[in-house]
């Protein structure tokens, strides 16, 4: 029940800052992607079935929240959830700029996944630079906003289960 409540209050804050506050902060016209970067923080802590629930939560609660084609963006964040979550294993040395790294690249991957699958499903219509630049842009707003909400997302994951939390 803990747990639950947790996600969900990290998930509803997530999309609230999302929704509310960093559309006025855009960088060149893109606005950052907060669930992007809670899936890959709980991905990258707690493992892939962490990564994958929360990612599926989030974007299917921005998919209903934005009025989105239902689905995309929920298979994007499940899908990138399950990837950093397995990369984890891979990790021998943590050091501080790994989380940052770690969400830039995953927000990258996810974004750039995201717009094909809209572009194939006849959803975006964008020029291919157009969508280069905010797949950059993206990744690096995640990046650099990592430093801001990483402590406060790992106490959160390790809120959601007393097991075994990686630090970094």
């Amino acid at each position: 029940m803990r747990r639950t409540a947790v996600l969900v209050a990290v998930i509803v804050t997530a999309l609230l800052l999302q929704t509310t506050v960093f559309p006025e902060l855009t960088l060149l016209g893109v606005k950052p992607e907060l669930l992007y970067l809670v899936t890959v923080v709980f991905a990258a802590l707690r493992g892939p079935a962490e990564g994958a629930v929360v990612g599926f939560v989030g974007g299917l609660a921005q998919d209903f929240l934005l009025n989105m084609p239902k689905g995309i963006t929920a298979l994007t964040l499940t899908m990138l959830g399950y990837t950093v979550g397995l990369a984890r294993q891979y990790i021998t040395s943590p050091s501080p700029l790994l989380p940052a790294v770690l969400v830039a690249l995953g927000t990258a991957g996810g974004v750039a996944f995201h717009q094909a699958v809209a572009f194939l499903l006849g959803e975006e219509e964008d020029p291919f630079s157009y969508v280069a630049k905010v797949v950059l842009l993206t990744a690096v707003y995640g990046g650099v906003l990592t430093p801001i909400f990483f402590p406060v997302l790992r106490r959160a994951a390790a809120a959601t289960h007393s097991g075994r939390v990686v630090h970094f």
